[in-house]
């Protein structure tokens, strides 16, 4: 959410950050709706100090009874007239509320234009692709015949895109896990595991609602389950003044998570790569208001995505987000691929954001800088490592030509073998 003085300032900017993301929004529809709660607000508010003058004044033990009636005749209109305009407020600011939610956040500068994620820019590539002597199978092949997985029974328990790691693939993903939360718990993050089920309030507040409702699954209770860690580690800190000698705040989040996949129909309907269910270890960051130190914390934690890939060997390739890949709040996004071998396509593992004051302001966490005066901290986020979404990558990349796989080296001491295999 931005402040509504800066939206009446800089109408043109929120214009050409919704051309560039390519959503619909209509300022002005907003500034007209801003202006009507505003002369309501005013109007309200002289009617409630007359009426509190009138209160003192028919309270009056000097003024005579027939000046009273009078006053309590006026009284009575001034409260018909205060509460008309109070039934008006109420549904002005319903539509001003929803308004200001859809308002989009303005992209930086470098996002370059484009109206999908197939219009991304490469900034980089790393590793070298592997070469096989055999034609490479794909994961749901391997792991298929590895006894790593079992579709048909997910499916027919879960239903579409359901499934079952059975075996080495969930000694695997433990593997990555602990792996994982060593590698990034010495970039000094703080580790948590915050439930999923959420209220809704929460997801307005990162921005997922209203724009991304057909993708969340909801429960009997109107609460909703966290798409991403992202959710409630941002409701963690609503509605408090942290200290700016505490700044920032770097957490390290894993959690089951669930997404419906709404979008996406007809896309990697088969495999683990769009799955409803899965695990994620996510990188949060809530930091003073200073755009640089928002660029630097970006460029860091997509750059501990980089490292831990490269830990593993997986050659990749980082791609500067589009405007209209941005969701309604971010600022700048990296994606990170995988290469995956038996398609000869990258897969997204990561995305890197930054928000400015965009979620916080709608969480309210705040903090207080040396003059005294309270701001909006900035919020960061990325993904650290999704499972089981790393597995096509790192089951394909390598992979034998008896159908066995390497494991990479920094795993070895974690899943206590150096190569998956039937024998195994």
């Amino acid at each position: 959410m931005l402040d509504i003085t800066f939206i009446r300032e800089n109408k043109d900017l929120i214009e050409l950050a919704a051309q560039k993301k390519h959503v619909e929004f209509d300022v002005n529809k907003l500034l007209s709706v801003d202006e009507k709660r505003r002369e309501l607000l005013g109007s309200i508010e002289e009617k409630r100090a007359k009426q509190n003058e009138v209160s003192k004044r028919i309270s009056d033990k000097s003024i005579s009874s027939e000046e009273r009636g009078f006053l309590i005749n006026d009284m009575r209109d001034l409260k018909e007239e205060l509460s008309k305009e109070e039934d008006e407020l109420k549904k002005v600011m319903k539509k001003w509320r929803d308004l200001m939610l859809r308002v989009p956040n303005i992209p930086d500068v470098s996002v370059p234009e484009g109206k999908s994620d197939e219009e991304n820019v490469e900034i980089k590539t790393w590793g070298d692709l592997p070469k096989f002597d055999f034609p490479p199978k794909n994961h749901v092949e391997l792991m298929t015949s590895l006894d790593m997985v079992d579709l048909e029974r997910g499916s027919k328990v879960h239903g579409f895109r359901g499934y079952f790691l059975k075996n080495d693939a969930v000694l695997l993903s433990w593997a990555i896990w602990n792996y994982a939360q060593q590698f990034f718990l010495k970039k000094n993050f703080q580790p948590f595991l915050p439930p999923t089920v959420v209220k809704k309030e929460y997801f307005y507040g990162t921005g997922h609602l209203p724009n991304d409702a057909e993708d969340l699954y909801k429960t009997q209770d109107d609460d909703y389950l966290a798409g991403t860690s992202e959710v409630p580690m941002m409701a963690y800190h609503a509605d408090e003044t942290l200290k700016k000698e505490d700044l920032p705040k770097r957490y390290l989040a894993f959690s089951p998570c669930y997404r419906r996949e709404a979008g996406s129909y007809g896309k990697d309907t088969r495999g683990l790569y769009r799955v409803h269910e899965f695990y994620k270890l996510e990188q949060v960051i809530l930091t003073e208001a200073s755009h640089d130190e928002s660029v630097r914390l970006h460029e860091e934690i997509n750059r501990n995505v980089e490292e831990f890939i490269e830990s593993l060997g997986l050659p990749y390739r980082q791609v500067l987000n589009c405007g209209g890949d941005l969701g309604l709040g971010q600022v700048k996004k990296y994606d990170i691929e995988l290469w995956r071998p038996a398609s000869e396509t990258y897969g997204e593992i990561s995305s890197a954001s930054y928000f400015h004051d965009f979620q916080s302001r709608r969480f309210n966490i705040r903090y207080t800088d040396e003059e005294g005066k309270s701001r909006y901290v900035h919020s960061l986020n990325s993904t650290a490592v999704p499972t089981p979404r790393i597995l096509i990558a790192l089951l394909e990349n390598y992979q034998n030509a008896d159908g066995s796989i390497t494991v990479p080296e920094v795993l070895r001491e974690f899943l206590g073998k150096d190569t998956i295999s039937k024998a195994n």
